[in-house]
């Protein structure tokens, strides 16, 4: 049978409260751009597919068809490097206006 009487209650610990403002902005900016690569890599997916791979350079097959998604995903990253279509600026404003650090519809850091 346990014995429960020499069992220590345990101590209550202070929850702290995130951060004011939660992410950073890097990561904020970081979340974005991640976001936009996948957006991207979704929108160029149905062109890939539709690419008779049998006359590329590599022939195409089965082992070409396993690292395609790679290939897409690689494009889309290499897109928001060079500048990307928009999609990670507007979202990077929007979590910079709902962590605060953005008036709402001005676009201009708080004071």
């Amino acid at each position: 049978m346990l014995d429960a009487s020499n069992l220590v209650a345990p101590q209550e610990r202070a929850v702290r409260p995130p951060k004011a403002g939660g992410l950073s902005e890097a990561a904020m900016r970081k979340s974005a751009k991640d976001f936009e690569a996948q957006a991207l890599g979704f929108l160029l997916q149905p062109m890939f597919a539709t690419v008779d791979m049998s006359k590329s350079s590599f022939g195409g097959g089965q082992a070409e068809a396993q690292w395609r998604p790679m290939l897409v995903e690689a494009f889309a990253a290499a897109a928001v490097r060079a500048g990307g279509v928009g999609i990670a600026d507007s979202v990077y404003r929007e979590l910079l206006r709902q962590n605060g650090a953005l008036n709402p519809n001005m676009g201009e850091a708080q004071p």
